[in-house]
């Protein structure tokens, strides 16, 4: 995609504004620290995204369910793309079955399809190199502060070949994601791993062999 998002395209591929195949919301209120709970409906929120996914982490967020009850319109469901809104604009994830049901805070932007076969595709696509760098030139505010709007993410041009291609496109690049993110998880166990072994040879609680 260059600046103006005009490169020509190959034959039977079209382009699209973002907005005219999908529908984006904004993300819903603040939580307020005195309505945050335990347990309950887990809020994502930016740092809860990661490799194009949403990681269940112990240090999520919550809010109970009376307060869930009034926000029901920020539920997300499955095939639903998350976008930062503010900060580092652009970061994406898509909700899986595990993640159905959860709530997204102000910070994040709401992307779904109106054909759900094309979610991969457009994860894909959003997290492109180059649709986050058309995104932080249209983002407004100040370094470190700066955001995009739901139209500004509406008039993102989007490529589209034919949908079995956008299927075979998606499920390539999934395939990819999937691995990176089990080499990450090897190499977190094997970390925590580490940091249990230096304590118990540095406290003399497991004796070196010869």
């Amino acid at each position: 995609m260059s600046e103006d998002g005009l490169d020509d395209l190959p034959q039977g591929w079209r382009r699209a504004p973002l907005g005219e195949i999908c529908d984006i919301q904004a993300g819903g209120p603040a939580v307020r620290r005195n309505e945050q709970a335990q347990t309950g409906i887990p809020l994502v929120r930016p740092a809860d995204l990661g490799h194009q996914r949403i990681s269940a982490r112990s240090a999520m967020v919550h809010v109970d369910p009376e307060t869930a009850r009034g926000l029901r319109k920020y539920r997300i469901v499955t095939d639903d793309i998350l976008v930062t809104r503010t900060g580092t604009v652009g970061r994406v994830a898509l909700v899986t079955d595990d993640e159905s049901g959860w709530l997204y805070n102000t910070h994040l932007l709401r992307v779904r399809a109106h054909d759900p076969a094309q979610a991969p595709y457009l994860l894909a696509y959003l997290s492109h190199r180059r649709v986050a760098d058309w995104l932080e030139r249209r983002a407004a505010g100040t370094t470190g502060m700066r955001s995009i709007t739901v139209r500004t993410l509406q008039d993102l041009p989007v490529s589209l070949p034919p949908l079995d291609r956008q299927r075979e496109i998606g499920a390539a690049l999934k395939a990819v994601d999937e691995q990176i993110r089990a080499h990450e998880e090897i190499v977190r166990v094997a970390a925590d791993l580490r940091e249990t072994l230096a304590e118990l040879l540095m406290t003399g609680r497991l004796p070196t062999g010869p």
